[in-house]
């Protein structure tokens, strides 16, 4: 399964690419994979007794003139060849190439608080200089963390938090305790 939406995905960065066309490649993806995320809509994609030509239906009605022909194209070929769920994968995978292609990646941030936007711009400019690309932050607040952030950007982790503190002081302890 991967390897298919692999496969679709680098079709379409190529085409996006001949067509000198990323950035709203970029954006139609973002828009068709949001749409056909939506829970009824997926419902009916992903649904193995919903003829093809309903499913065309559904990709005209609801792109039809937001996307280019290159992308509807795509759609409804996934629609013929019964290869829906690699419609999503392909869609994700696709945004994530472009914007490898474009030197951008999305740091991934667990808090236990919010970013004040000076504490995201200052992480922002210290993860984008460390990695030497651009970096978009994606800050979800977690609790469990107590304290600290928990970075994943770029195949780099760094994990400061509380938690994993006290977890390595307990394994230290019971460490000590055993020998």
């Amino acid at each position: 399964m991967e390897r298919l939406s692999v496969l679709y995905a680098s079709a379409l960065l190529n085409l996006a690419l001949e067509r000198n066309a990323a950035d709203e490649f970029y954006a139609q993806a973002i828009l068709v994979r949001d749409t056909l995320q939506e829970k009824d809509v997926k419902r009916v994609l992903l649904h193995p007794q919903i003829p093809v030509s309903d499913k065309h239906k559904l990709f005209k009605t609801a792109f039809e003139g937001r996307v280019n022909d290159d992308m509807l194209g795509f759609l409804y070929l996934v629609a013929e060849k019964n290869r829906e769920k690699y419609l999503l994968p392909a869609l994700s995978q696709l945004i994530e190439d472009i914007n490898r292609h474009n030197n951008k990646i999305k740091a991934k941030v667990h808090s236990a608080a919010p970013y004040d936007k000076k504490q995201a711009e200052t992480l922002q400019v210290l993860l984008s200089d460390k990695l030497d690309k651009q970096v978009e932050l994606d800050v979800k607040v977690d609790p469990s963390v107590i304290g600290g952030p928990y970075i994943y950007a770029d195949g780099y982790y760094v994990d400061w938090t509380v938690k994993k503190r006290l977890r390595d002081m307990t394994r230290s302890m019971k460490e000590g305790c055993s020998a």
